[in-house]
């Protein structure tokens, strides 16, 4: 896959994602179910050099994450969908609402997180790893001050 669109409902906000995503994941805090209107969001993950803004001007949210991190939104200001975010916690990665591809095909979600908010009725695929809450943050030896 060279490159997948990303956009709003109305057409005016489009993003660019090259190449494969570093994850997909399921969240179900109560955040984001009132950001989506949903029961849980999916979030997927690229790298920050590999998205890039095609059209148009985003107006942006930030609010403080569970983590203690801020997540900065950014939203259609004509329909108000929120296309991606830019999690302080993961400083390389944008994530970008799955729903935005427009994609039936897109692959499922490899981890859901927050599933202690997780509506009951809810089944997650059998090969999704789970977390309670957030999982720690990868270890980067090269932040630590250590060769990998």
């Amino acid at each position: 896959m060279d490159a997948r669109s990303a956009g709003c409902h109305c057409g005016q906000l489009e993003l660019a994602c090259a190449g494969e995503p570093k994850r997909v994941s399921m969240c179900h805090c109560i955040e984001c179910q009132r950001r989506t209107g949903s029961a849980f969001s999916v979030a997927v993950f690229y790298e920050r050099q590999k998205v890039r803004l095609v059209r148009g001007s985003p107006k942006t949210y930030e609010r403080d994450s569970a983590s203690g991190y801020p997540v900065a939104f950014h939203f259609c200001p004509q329909c108000g969908s929120n296309v991606w975010w830019e999690p302080a916690r993961m400083p390389d990665l944008v994530g970008v609402a799955l729903g935005a591809f427009g994609d039936p095909d897109f692959p499922q979600p490899e981890q859901s997180v927050w599933t202690q908010h997780r509506h009951a009725w809810l089944r997650l695929p059998d090969d999704c790893r789970v977390f309670a809450s957030n999982p720690p943050p990868r270890k980067d030896p090269m932040r630590e001050g250590k060769a990998p």
